[in-house]
């Protein structure tokens, strides 16, 4: 299996095409990236912006520049001796607009009966016979089922409702409209219908994304038909699985994928929770998510986690117990948007041969969505990981005693990999954590918000150095080819407004104390959520009041708390843009600006620390789009904007000069990303092991310093607390020797050599928080 040694991920879109890309591969190679990494590509929904709502899996989307444009990016590619690395997702197909998906519109006319029934995962009895679509509006519903604006086409072929169209039937188009509608094999329903009456598997709650069963063979090989010609033309080398955990059988599907790729170099877009492990399934490893919060909480100062929790309460009127949020939000999500899910595990319960002539429980839908909300990961994989199941019916039972029995009951029927509600229940937890941990408690949670992250624990505050050496150590031997995220197009923040956000750590007191001054513009309700909006304002300073609101309506949603996607508060809303209004104008401009005043040192170092931390770690880096320059992005759609490519070639240029004193933050960046990338590429061997390398000294707590087998890496932490204590003082580091001989380095940031041995830290960092060093050959 070839594996990169880099990658940089582009977001591929109408705006942004494949024969953009192919043109980009030159400087991208010239920046020292090894692979280029592209977000999905095959034929997708009309004006997506983003490919994962495909609508086909013969062909590349023309609108992204089709087969022509991925065979320009695979030749440049090859010429320049890069690989290829393409985002594919086999859960789930894009349904919004039927005419556009054929797959989807075979099931609307055809029914149960049709070629493509198998393909979707439809529970047909629950709907009596017919797939029952949640796409009527308020004013176009009646609870007679009568359809308001809906039409026939001339010629009786279609039905159209707005600006969606419909299949008819053969022979069932003479009548109304609503008189050929009621003989499909369809239902129009109000749009709150898809909470509990919803009888297909869609991705999370999205009915628009409709799930596809490629646990079937005839599936894979049919959803997988352009992604064979890639391997069989060598157009793409390695392939990166959206959301395996919503796909019956996670392990079984990696298997068929390697069989078809002939063992390409495949990642999991899986997320673990902190001391879950990745099952040794056929995969390189995980996207890094879980390194992407190891970065982020070695760089967050401890001290404060009690004095942000002080403020986060008197926020709130009461402190956040973290376990119990989750649960609540967990649990909401499953009684509301999700109930359809629930119930449908609920007939499957009971169609389950194990309960005899007294059949399940009544309160057996209760105990599922109790067991949901308490799963604490975002699933197993029968029969690895029935402890979760275990853990999670502890809790149930503790939580809610009157639910001990049925969910005894439960245990045998969900924890055997051989029914049926075993595997949809496996294939449901992780909707209910990533709408209710990612998309909600994350929304709710405001005491340090760059921990407010995919795939971390916000309970999680902070990690020590050797913890984080343990973590990486353990990398090395298990997932040396797995990948490093630091911002992604899932990411709630940029790399580097978490970097900022990082700083409010070593400063609580005043970030409090900005906060204070703050709030007088703020609405009197949601003062906690006023502290996480304020805190992504001031991260992604400078930006635009357009960019901030936007980001305003969707967390104000997303929290579900005071006003809500299908419920809006336009009071409360109007006063959060208020707030960011008045923020962005002086005077409370200006208490900002003092504030990223007293912490640019600290955003700075945090900025250069964490990039270098990904770029060197057990794994190999992504450089998500933009990131060589400052990622100050906020949560999608804002982390998709278009890139300033001429930006980037012009920190691409001043890279290559050495870092010298009174350095731009953004210059040094580029040349960190570029030195790191062009070393990793040329001189892999350099990357083959991890040893901590020790400090010694009053500040040694401020280092983190690895060995790569070859390749040295030091990066500051706390660096505000640092500068406090006078900075590092007489630290010093051992840097690794060959036998009793020191051995010269090479810093490859400034350009320097360094004397091994014992080095003074404060001479290796005295002009960047970071460093790389190479040995100087003899």
């Amino acid at each position: 299996m070839h594996a990169p040694q880099s990658t940089y991920r582009l977001q591929i879109s109408e705006e942004f095409t494949l024969h953009d890309a192919a043109a980009r591969l030159e400087a991208l190679h010239d920046l020292g990236v090894d692979w280029v990494y592209l977000s999905p590509i095959l034929a997708a929904e009309p004006g997506s912006n983003h490919g994962y709502d495909v609508v086909a899996h013969d062909r590349v989307d023309e609108s992204r520049g089709g087969a022509a444009g991925l065979e320009a990016v695979s030749a440049e590619a090859r010429r320049l001796g890069m690989g290829v690395l393409v985002d594919i997702v086999p859960n789930h197909m894009g349904v919004a607009t039927p005419e556009h998906n054929a797959w989807w519109w075979e099931l609307l006319r055809d029914g149960r009966e049709g070629a493509r029934a198998e393909a979707f995962d439809v529970d047909w009895e629950a709907g009596e016979g017919k797939l029952l679509l949640p796409i009527v509006g308020d004013d176009d519903w009646s609870d007679d089922g009568t359809v308001g604006h809906l039409e026939l086409e001339p010629g009786g072929e279609a039905l159209r409702y707005w600006d969606t169209r419909l299949p008819v039937a053969p022979g069932t188009g003479e009548g109304t409209a609503q008189q050929v509608l009621e003989r499909q094999h369809y239902r129009l329903v109000h749009w709150s219908q898809a909470d509990d009456r919803l009888n297909y598997r869609r991705f999370f709650a999205v009915t628009t994304l409709a799930a596809v069963r490629v646990e079937l063979p005839h599936v894979f090989d049919d959803t997988h038909v352009e992604i064979r010609r890639w391997f069989d033309e060598r157009l793409v080398q390695g392939l990166r699985v959206d959301h395996p955990d919503g796909l019956r059988d996670p392990a079984g599907y990696l298997d068929d994928l390697d069989r078809l790729t002939g063992g390409a170099f495949v990642l999991v877009e899986k997320i673990l929770e902190p001391g879950e492990s990745l099952p040794r399934w056929a995969t390189a490893g995980t996207t890094g998510y879980d390194t992407l919060g190891l970065i982020d909480r070695v760089l967050t100062d401890g001290a404060s986690g009690d004095a942000l929790d002080a403020l986060d309460a008197r926020l709130r009127g009461e402190p956040v117990d973290w376990a119990e949020l989750i649960h609540r939000t967990k649990r909401r999500i499953a009684d509301r948007l999700l109930r359809a899910e629930v119930l449908r595990l609920e007939r499957e319960v009971r169609a389950a041969d194990a309960w005899g002539d007294a059949g399940a429980p009544e309160d057996t839908a209760d105990a599922i969505a109790e067991l949901l909300a308490c799963f604490p990961v975002y699933r197993s994989y029968l029969p690895e990981g029935l402890e979760h199941l275990g853990e999670a019916a502890e809790r149930a039972k503790a939580l809610r005693p009157d639910l001990a029995q049925t969910v005894d009951a439960l245990l045998p029927v969900l924890g055997n990999a051989r029914q049926e509600a075993a595997l949809r229940f496996q294939q449901t937890s992780g909707m209910v954590m990533a709408k209710g941990v990612e998309d909600t408690a994350f929304y709710r949670y405001s005491r340090l918000t760059s921990l407010n992250e995919v795939g971390g624990d916000p309970d999680v505050f902070d990690i020590t150095v050797h913890d984080f050496h343990t973590a990486m150590g353990q990398r090395q031997r298990e997932w040396p080819r797995a990948m490093n995220a630091l911002s992604t197009h899932d990411t709630k923040r940029g790399e580097d407004v978490r970097a900022r956000i990082t700083t409010i750590a070593e400063v609580p007191a005043s970030w409090e104390g900005l906060l204070d001054k703050l709030l007088v513009f703020a609405p009197h309700r949601g003062r906690a959520f006023a502290n996480l909006l304020l805190q992504a304002v001031v991260g992604a300073w400078p930006a635009s009041e357009e960019r901030l609101l936007a980001y305003m309506e969707k967390a104000a949603r997303e929290a579900d708390a005071l006003t809500h996607w299908t419920d809006p508060d336009e009071r409360f809303e109007g006063a959060l843009a208020e707030l960011v209004r008045s923020v962005l104008a002086q005077p409370a401009a200006g208490d900002v600006e003092a504030f990223l005043a007293e912490t640019e040192a600290g955003f700075r170092s945090n900025v250069l620390s964490a990039k270098l931390l990904n770029l060197t770690i057990p794994g190999f880096p992504d450089v998500y789009q933009g990131s060589e320059g400052l990622e100050q992005s906020l949560v999608d759609p804002d982390n998709r904007r278009p890139v300033d490519w001429a930006r980037m070639d012009e920190l691409r240029e001043a890279a290559t000069a050495p870092i010298e004193r009174g350095w731009d933050l953004e210059v040094a960046k580029a040349r960190v990303v570029r030195e790191a990338l062009r070393l990793r590429r040329s001189e892999p061997e350099r990357f083959s092991a991890y040893e901590p390398v020790l400090a010694s000294g009053d500040a040694a707590g401020h280092l983190v310093a690895f060995d790569r087998g070859g390749a040295v890496a030091l990066a500051t932490r706390l660096p505000i607390a640092l500068a406090a204590r006078g900075g590092w003082g007489e630290t010093r580091v051992h840097l690794p020797s060959r036998g009793a001989d020191a051995v010269r380095w090479r810093e490859l940031l400034t350009g320097r050599e360094v004397q091994g041995g014992d080095a003074l830290v404060a001479e290796l960092l005295d002009v960047l928080p970071v460093a790389l060093l190479v040995p100087i050959a003899d």
